[in-house]
């Protein structure tokens, strides 16, 4: 079974299902568990494992008819508009009643009965003690999501099944399959040493099972061929990574590679028996490619083209593709380039149809190596396009990522061994050879921990956008290794220069004050400025703006990072090229009320609950509850911030709408208004949330982020000067209120927010008038209860902006019948805002406070 469906024979795979009994519908009741003891452990197994391969095999044919798992199209031919994603709901339906009698064969039934098979089987492979069955369930299920595109749970449930692969366990064909497929997807997450070591761990544990039989039951068949399966997979990898070192120009590299998978074929032809078919066939395509490797063509052109006869007879498509892509390589360097392209194009074909995307990468590259041999730009062009589209998905960034996510999970589940071969790649900058981010931060957090009061200077780049748009982007990069070394030049050997992100830069100094890192860093800050520029283009020096803090009583990471972050922006903002210190006293909490304090002091403890993920900044104050009365004695006014100096005008912050943009236009916007201005945030309006996930992700120590406002803000936030009051009617208001809310905040002012005073509680749920009367401006948002704003203006003499919003009952005519009575109220001090634009009414409001503050 697992054969066939590898090998992309589904009807082979429908055939063998066939005989499974039960009911195929998760959805079905289970029958009642049996009598003996142990039999519905062993059954829940059993199912388990029919439901693995059920799911598999509807995962394969949905890939198959152009869609993933949960419902995403495939990218679409070019010239073809995208298809439309599958509807789950109505699969759902048509398991429950399959009206037509066909409802298990439309491809959204088919993907919501995959999910929940996964679902099913996941649950079933955790409650058994069998680590080894769990691990080969894992590991399937790693398959399963690489097929679907899900790239980070292929990646968790890899981790979790390598965990539980103890060296300890006994030889046994189950071991042997599950290190094998493991393997494969480690190899389709582009880690390419790991997967070499767990299938050499396959090779040497089949080797070790057919040296004792009686480890192996009848079932598992015959030891030579799983010797053979084995050492061909082997092979096969071998002989990709020597292809990979092909490409990079390291050829005296490579052959080593291609020699070991040139000898693995060969045993594994020794042990195969001829009636093993599709073994046979397999073990030949790694020897032909090893000898193509190797540039004996000729003799690999024969034997390849048996292979393709043959596995096209057998239908055994994952190994024709391999096939003809080593017959076309062959061929292309025999230089027969017309059957070369044939076969070539042939194996692009299968590669895509059947979710093959290292054979789809290796085509591709192939097809633009030999047209630009033959001059044919025209016919190479597509090809280098579709291959360059296929490389966006594999950037080092992810790649890293991956890495990561790998060594940080696996490291507490196994030896340290297998994690100390991801911590290099966990911990450096591929670019500058610098430690990066995460070194940075764990480092970090062992001398606060430790007891050091280290100090933290945190450098940028100034005009670094202007840099690239110089000298481009190699020239950037350029600049910023230059700059890492600079820093490297004028630290001492106990301090570490660490790459944080993008143009930044942070420098961790043990055991120093901060008045020495500051005389530190500004001798480095002369020296990047007087270094020798012109070299690379520029007709300016590269200068750098620094902010240094060091550590005091009760810091942690996060707050020491962003109090040398906000003296960082205060360095922009006085005009760069400078190194600012953060004192000591300005650090602690109990700063005298005349020191300004940076926006970073005010962020809450990392202990106190904030109600969002880490990273993400709390954006409002707490919200006064709304069922005070007006009669009787007002209760105490609330605790609030010391008052803010004045100021004068704070730039508004550079605002992005998100509707009609993807979500990487959104981060390229927010990109370019960072660099061009580092001394605001740049606002995301009206996002959805995978793009606020994604701002979140990339900006992650300078978001803000509110998920009812739908809003994001990346940079420092103004320091807050006068107090907002926003004050909603119904639940269906709440959305624009949310986003007046976060607008006022963005734009540098306090916020509070009063909720549901609509309806019979229009009179009895206003707030204290304390509350409006400490208020600068009141933003009143209201749709069917619009005359709300107009009593609220009645009670105070604080300016009120007014939101009319869409929501109400349909003779409101989206939001019109709100409008009108807004504009027609006869209260005086009342602005009316356009219909669900709460994001202009929090400017215009935090306007009017931060002036009346002054």
């Amino acid at each position: 079974m697992t054969a066939a469906l590898s090998d992309w024979r589904l009807d082979d795979a429908e055939e063998l299902l066939a005989d499974l009994e039960g009911d195929p519908s998760p959805y079905a009741a289970p029958p009642g568990p049996p009598d003996e003891p142990g039999t519905e452990a062993a059954a829940s197994l059993g199912r388990a494992w029919a439901d693995t391969l059920r799911a598999e095999l509807l995962v394969r044919r949905l890939r198959m008819a152009g869609f993933t798992l949960v419902g995403d199209p495939v990218e679409s031919p070019p010239g073809e508009p995208p298809a439309a994603p599958l509807d789950l709901h109505a699969g759902i339906a048509g398991l429950l009643d399959p009206s037509d009698g066909e409802g298990q064969s439309d491809p959204a039934s088919r993907a919501a009965l995959a999910i929940a098979l996964v679902r099913s089987a996941k649950a079933a492979f955790d409650a058994t003690d069998d680590d080894l069955q769990r691990a080969a369930g894992l590991a399937r299920h790693a398959r399963i999501e690489l097929l679907s595109r899900r790239i980070d749970a292929a990646m968790d449930e890899a981790v979790e099944a390598a965990s539980l692969l103890d060296p300890a366990l006994p030889p046994s064909a189950l071991l042997v399959d599950t290190l094998a497929t493991l393997a494969g997807v480690l190899a389709d997450l582009e880690l390419m040493p790991l997967a070499l070591d767990y299938q050499r761990r396959a090779h040497r544990t089949a080797l070790d099972a057919a040296a004792a039989p009686e480890l192996l039951g009848s079932e598992d068949g015959d030891p030579d061929i799983l010797v053979a399966r084995a050492a061909s997979r082997l092979g096969e990898l071998c002989a990709e990574l020597g292809e990979g070192l092909l490409d990079d120009g390291v050829p005296e590299s490579a052959a080593p590679h291609f020699a070991e998978a040139r000898q693995l074929a060969e045993d594994a032809l020794a042990l195969l028996p001829p009636e093993a078919g599709n073994a046979v066939v397999a073990a030949q395509v790694v020897h032909g490619w090893a000898l193509v490797g190797l540039g004996e063509h000729a003799a690999a052109a024969g034997p390849l083209r048996a292979a393709v006869r043959i596995s096209s007879a057998i239908g055994d498509r994952a190994v024709l593709a391999a096939a003809l892509l080593a017959l076309g390589r062959a061929l292309r360097r025999q230089g027969d380039g017309r059957d070369a392209d044939e076969q070539l194009a042939k194996a692009l074909a299968l590669a895509t149809e059947h979710g093959l995307p290292r054979l789809r990468r290796a085509a591709l590259r192939e097809l633009c190596t030999l047209h630009a041999e033959l001059d044919d730009a025209g016919r190479a062009l597509p090809y280098l396009q579709a291959y360059l589209s296929d490389e966006l998905d594999r950037v080092d960034e992810r790649r890293t990522r991956w890495v990561e996510l790998f060594g940080r999970r696996k490291s507490l589940l196994e030896t340290e061994r297998a994690a100390g071969q991801l911590r290099r790649q966990a911990y450096e900058d591929p670019l500058t050879h610098l430690p990066n981010r995460r070194y940075a931060e764990a480092r970090l957090d062992g001398l606060i921990a430790a007891g050091t009061m280290p100090a933290l200077a945190v450098i940028d780049v100034d005009r670094f956008k202007s840099i690239n748009d110089a000298i481009g982007h190699p020239g950037g990069d350029a600049v910023l290794r230059i700059v890492g070394d600079l820093l490297i030049d004028g630290c001492r050997d106990t301090d570490e220069v660490c790459r944080w992100a993008g143009d930044e830069f942070v420098v961790l100094l043990p055991e120093t004050t901060a008045e020495q890192a500051e005389r530190a860093l500004e001798r480095i800050r002369r020296a990047v400025a007087g270094h020798d520029w012109a070299a690379l283009g520029l007709d300016r020096p590269v200068t750098i703006s620094v902010g240094v803090a060091s550590a005091a009583r009760g810091d942690d990471r996060r707050t020491l990072f962003a109090a040398a972050d906000g003296v960082l922006y205060d360095a922009k903002r006085s005009g760069r090229d400078r190194v600012v210190r953060l004192s000591a006293v300005t650090q602690r909490a109990e700063a005298p009320a005349e020191t300004p304090v940076p926006p970073a002091a005010l962020q809450p403890a990392p202990d106190e609950p904030t109600g969002v993920s880490d990273g993400f900044a709390p954006l409002l104050l707490e919200p006064q509850p709304a069922d005070v009365p007006l009669a009787g004695p007002p209760p105490a006014a609330p605790a609030t911030l010391p008052p803010a100096p004045a100021r004068g005008r704070v730039p508004d912050p550079e605002v992005v709408w998100a509707p009609g943009r993807s979500t990487e236009q959104v981060l390229a916007l927010v990109r370019e208004a960072r660099a061009a201005y580092p001394d605001r945030p740049a606002v995301v309006v009206r996002a959805a949330a995978d793009t606020l996930l994604a701002l979140a992700t990339e900006h992650e120590p300078h978001t803000t982020v509110d998920a009812a406002a739908m809003s994001a803000a990346v940079g420092p936030l103004p320091e807050p000067v006068g107090r907002v009051v926003v004050l909603s009617a119904g639940g269906g208001d709440a959305a624009v209120a949310a986003e007046a809310a976060f607008a006022a905040r963005v734009t540098g002012t306090d916020v509070v927010r009063v909720a549901d005073l609509g309806g019979n509680r229009m009179h009895s749920g206003l707030p204290d008038p304390s509350v409006l009367a400490d208020a600068d401006c009141l933003v009143v948002v209201a749709g069917l209860d619009a005359s709300l704003a107009g009593l609220v203006a009645a009670t105070t003499d604080v300016p009120v902006v007014a939101v009319p919003t869409s929501t109400g009952q349909p003779g409101s005519f989206g939001g019109f019948g709100a409008l009108l009575t807004m504009l027609n109220s006869s209260t005086p001090g009342v602005v009316v805002s356009n219909i669900d634009n709460g994001h202009a009414a929090g400017v215009f409001a935090a306007r009017i406070a931060r002036r009346s503050a002054r």
